[in-house]
């Protein structure tokens, strides 16, 4: 018998992050861990993944990507082994998430001084968002859990919009009723119908995030209503592989560096776990460096770090702050719950945080645009740490760049409306880029054209 066959199947579990001897099923209704109160993780079975050597771990997520039977051909259940191991095939709820573009950016890196500038399109998904990644995870384990006979009467969330849009899509598709509870007038018009269009019970509360979020743990705790925002770690586990498809499509190689919006900053810390598990299984020889950028209107993690002279370490304590109003809506977060979760992985990827002005963020999104993208708020705050730290020379030149981009421009359209028509409170706007409005003439069209081009 082959070492192969003789090798244990791959498996997980959850267990604290903080270290207490706590272990649950994944289909245990735990978020967690009894005993300190902390958040937990799943933990795969790393001996029963090591079996296999990293070359081959490589040729199977190739021979699956984007063209493997259903679900395998998804950039995340392509992954299943580490991801979800144990869960039953025909329980998986996928939209053949994932498998998004990653762009290189040369005319955006030249105007920064840079040369080997991408952007990873987690926003080129089924509702528009990084969201969809974890969410096909967390709704597919719910769908196993009724599978059992588990009574989940239904999923439920706090949002700022992307989550929201993701659960709803992704239950309806398994016919699993969804509770999203939102803060009133703080989301885009398109956020908001997406859950509505879903058929998600749909709760606008008169608070901010952070007030949607208290609300939602305390629903949690009727066991029958079940957890889908970020502490609930299986979203994590699909929102890796965000890391795992940047580095197939690099040619299995880690940029230098790795830049993303924070928020609640879920989405940072399986950054770095996905990176971490490459390295250590062989399928890449070194770790990026990790960005996390933070809008200076909500900015927790910022101020307890870079603003107050401090290296991001696991020991860095992130007391939380009042958000206030940004346009990045989605990261307008004060009491970040995965705090913990990103610096681990901050301390681990020699990460830094930096955070963006509304104005940075608002110029950074039309500038890329002008280089061909079509960027979010959330993914403007990125861009405007890549250029403050090029400027810098933190990031130099012949280094390579990827910038994690979380959303669709296309659900922030007054976003942009509001930039090239000069009307978006406090934002002068350089770059704006109104319609011209003229008579219906071949004359007052060549003038118009001569006027921005110049004459023949």
């Amino acid at each position: 018998m082959s070492a192969r066959a003789s090798a244990p199947a791959p498996s997980a579990w959850f267990r604290c992050a903080a270290g207490c001897d706590f272990r649950a099923e994944l289909v245990d209704v735990v978020y967690e861990c009894p005993r300190c109160s902390g958040l937990l993780e799943v933990e795969h079975d790393r001996a029963a993944l090591a079996a296999r050597s990293g070359d081959d771990w490589k040729a199977l997520f190739d021979s699956r990507f984007k063209l493997g039977a259903w679900p395998y051909g998804s950039g995340v259940w392509g992954k299943k082994e580490w991801v979800y191991p144990q869960l039953a095939t025909e329980n998986v709820v996928s939209m053949f998430e994932g498998g998004s573009p990653l762009l290189r950016v040369d005319r955006y890196a030249r105007e920064l001084g840079l040369d080997d500038v991408w952007v990873k399109e987690c926003g080129v998904t089924h509702t528009g968002s990084f969201k969809d990644l974890g969410m096909t995870v967390l709704v597919s384990a719910v769908n196993e859990m009724r599978a059992r006979g588990q009574s989940v009467r239904a999923v439920a969330c706090a949002s700022t919009g992307d989550t929201s849009a993701a659960l709803s899509a992704y239950c309806a598709a398994a016919g699993i009723p969804s509770v999203v509870l939102l803060p009133r007038g703080k989301i885009s018009t398109a956020q908001l119908v997406q859950p509505i269009s879903n058929g998600a019970l749909v709760l606008e509360l008169d608070t901010d995030f952070d007030g949607c979020m208290r609300v939602v743990r305390e629903l949690a705790h009727t066991k029958d209503i079940y957890l889908a925002n970020s502490m609930n770690s299986l979203r994590i586990e699909g929102q890796k592989t965000a890391s795992i498809e940047i580095a197939q499509q690099l040619g299995w190689s880690s940029p230098d560096w790795i830049v993303i919006p924070g928020g609640n900053l879920g989405n940072a810390s399986a950054v770095g776990k996905g990176f971490l598990l490459m390295k250590e299984l062989g399928l890449v020889d070194r770790l990026p460096r990790l960005v996390v950028a933070q809008a200076a209107q909500a900015n927790p993690l910022w101020r307890a770090t870079s603003g107050a002279g401090v290296r991001p370490t696991a020991a860095v304590v992130v007391p939380p702050v009042a958000a206030q109003r940004t346009l990045a809506s989605a990261i307008q977060i004060g009491a970040p719950v995965s705090a913990k979760r990103a610096l681990r992985a901050l301390e681990a990827l020699d990460g830094v945080v930096e955070q963006a002005t509304e104005q940075e963020l608002a110029d950074a999104a039309a500038r890329a645009d002008r280089a061909g993208l079509f960027t979010c708020p959330h993914t403007g705050v990125a861009l405007a740490a890549l250029e403050k730290l090029a400027a810098r020379g933190a990031i130099r030149r012949g280094e390579r760049v990827v910038v994690i981009s979380t959303a669709h421009g296309l659900k922030f359209s007054d976003f942009k409306v509001g930039y090239h028509d000069g009307t978006l409170p406090g934002i002068a706007s350089p770059l704006r880029n109104p319609g011209v409005k003229l008579a219906a003439t071949l004359g007052a069209v060549q003038d118009a054209i001569a006027a921005r081009f110049g004459q023949r």
